[in-house]
């Protein structure tokens, strides 16, 4: 065990700056639900051929819904908005 004092970090200006800027969630959030789009396209593509629903293919599902509700986690930051900003 150490006797060191922990050191609490302070958010860095890039992440600030990331938190405070819209263009920036809007455009690193589309683009996840974007991929979200593709992945759940690609697993409804197989489906629509006829082949048998795989547990590949229920994985690419699951994939495809956590990267959307992870894209609209970072549009709408509810971090950010929990607390009143007092400045």
């Amino acid at each position: 065990m150490s006797n060191a004092p922990e050191a609490t970090a302070a958010p860095s200006k890039s992440l600030q700056a990331f938190k405070d800027c819209w263009g920036c969630r809007a455009i690193s959030g589309g683009g996840l639900i974007l991929s979200a789009a593709y992945v759940f396209n690609a697993a409804r593509r197989v489906m629509k051929q006829g082949a048998p629903t795989s547990m590949g293919t229920v994985a690419q599902l699951t994939f495809a819904a956590s990267l959307a509700a992870w894209g609209a986690v970072i549009i709408t930051d509810p971090v950010g908005k929990s607390h009143r900003k007092t400045t």
